[in-house]
C-alpha cells in the first residue's frame, strides 16, 4: 500500500508523549499504528484521535514491547494493514525510582526489557526495509536521565543510558543510507508515568529533580516534531537539558556536588 500519507507507528501510543505525538501526526494527515499492552487504553486513544481528526486512519495493536515475538507480530500486522512503516517512534517506557539496595532485581530487568530492548526489537523489525527503500525515520524517546545519573534512578537511568549508546552507535551506521535517526531527551513530563513515579520517589530524588521544570506531553511532542523536521539527531527540550547535552563533561562535576548537597538536605528533612 502506498499513499502520500506516511505510515507512522508509535509504541506506547496509548498515553503520555506517545499519544501526544499520535495526535500531532494525525493532524498532519499521517496514517497511524498505535502499539501498547492495554486494549482499553488503546481504544480510548484511538477514539480521542478520531474525535479530533474524524477522517484519520488510526489502527491499534496489542503488544508488550519487551516480548520480541509480540512486537514483531504486531508490526507485521500493522504493515499488512497500512503498508511499510515510514516513521517509527518508540515511546513505550517504564520507570520505578527508588534506593538501589531496595529495588528488586525484577525492576532492573523490566526497565531494560521495555526501555532498551523494546526499542531495539522495534527498530530491528522496520529498519531493513527502510534501508532498502533508502528512506525512513526512527525516533527514540529517551529521557533526561540518559544524560546524567540522577539520585534514585539506577534502574531507569541505566536503561536510558543504554538507549543513548544504541542511538549514537546506530547513527554512525545509518550515515548516508537515507534513514534518519533522532533520540529525544525529555524533561519531567506531565504523564501518567510521572504521576506513578512521584508516588515512589525517595525524598532525595524529588528534591534533586524539582528544579528541572514540568512540561506537558503536547509541548514535548511539538518540540520533538520540530527537531525531527530539521533532521536533528539529539533533541533536548528546554535549556537545562540542552546544557546537559552539550556541556555534560564540564557540568557533571558541578552538578554532582550541587545535587549531593540537595539530596543530603532532603534526607535530613531540612
Amino acid at each position: 500500500m502506498k499513499t502520500s500519507a506516511p505510515h507512522v507507528l508509535i509504541t506506547g501510543g496509548s498515553s503520555g508523549i506517545g499519544l501526544a505525538l499520535a495526535h500531532r501526526y494525525a493532524a498532519q494527515g499521517a496514517r497511524l499504528s498505535l502499539l501498547a499492552r492495554d486494549p482499553v487504553k488503546l481504544a480510548a486513544a484511538r477514539a480521542a484521535i478520531l474525535a479530533a481528526v474524524p477522517a484519520g486512519a488510526v489502527f491499534t495493536f496489542v503488544a508488550d514491547v519487551a516480548v520480541r515475538g509480540e512486537i514483531e507480530t504486531a508490526i507485521a500486522a500493522a504493515e499488512a494493514k497500512l503498508g511499510p512503516v515510514e516513521v517509527l517512534v518508540t515511546s513505550a517506557g517504564v520507570a520505578e525510582p527508588g534506593y538501589f539496595e531496595q529495588l528488586e532485581h525484577a525492576v532492573f530487568e523490566r526497565a531494560m526489557a521495555v526501555n532498551y530492548f523494546g526499542s531495539v526489537y522495534a527498530v530491528k523489525a522496520v529498519l531493513p526495509a527502510m534501508r532498502r527503500r533508502r528512506a525512513g525515520t526512527v525516533v527514540l524517546i529517551g529521557s533526561g536521565t540518559g544524560l546524567f545519573g540522577f539520585f534514585g534512578y539506577t534502574a531507569y537511568g541505566a536503561s536510558k543510558f543504554a538507549l543513548r549508546g544504541f542511538a549514537e552507535s546506530l547513527r554512525a551506521e545509518l550515515d548516508g543510507t537515507g534513514v534518519h535517526l533522532s533520540i529525544v531527551y525529555p524533561p519531567d513530563t506531565d504523564t501518567p508515568q510521572l504521576a506513578a513515579e512521584n508516588l515512589l520517589k525517595p525524598p532525595e530524588t524529588a528534591a534533586v529533580t524539582a528544579g528541572g521544570g514540568l512540561w506537558s506531553a503536547d509541548a514535548v511532542a511539538a518540540y520533538t516534531l520540530r527537531g525531527v523536521a530539521r533532521r536533528r539527531f539529539a533533541i533536548a527540550p528546554g535549556v537545562p537539558l540542552i546544557a546537559l547535552l552539550w556541556l555534560h563533561s564540564l557540568l557533571a562535576p558541578i552538578l554532582h556536588r550541587i545535587f549531593a548537597r540537595t539530596a543530603a538536605r532532603a534526607a535530613s528533612g531540612s
